[in-house]
């Protein structure tokens, strides 16, 4: 049986994971100015991580099921 690999959940992980860096950017560029927004950044950033971890998760569940 092949394998099937969720491209849609890679590709909401990748975008995900994009907008953490975005986040983390941010939060470096702010952390002299406005330590506020940085903290806002870094909490965004994490949240996307998160989803970034949840949805590799899934697919690797997902793959790890099919070869049983």
């Amino acid at each position: 049986m092949s394998q099937q690999i969720d491209v849609d959940k890679l590709k909401r992980a990748e975008a995900a994971s994009s907008l953490a860096k975005d986040m983390i950017t941010q939060a470096i560029e702010q952390s002299s100015a406005n330590q506020i927004l940085a903290q806002e950044a870094l909490k965004q950033a994490t949240n996307e991580i998160s989803q970034t971890q949840k949805l590799i998760s899934e697919v690797q569940s997902q793959l790890q099921g099919n070869t049983k």
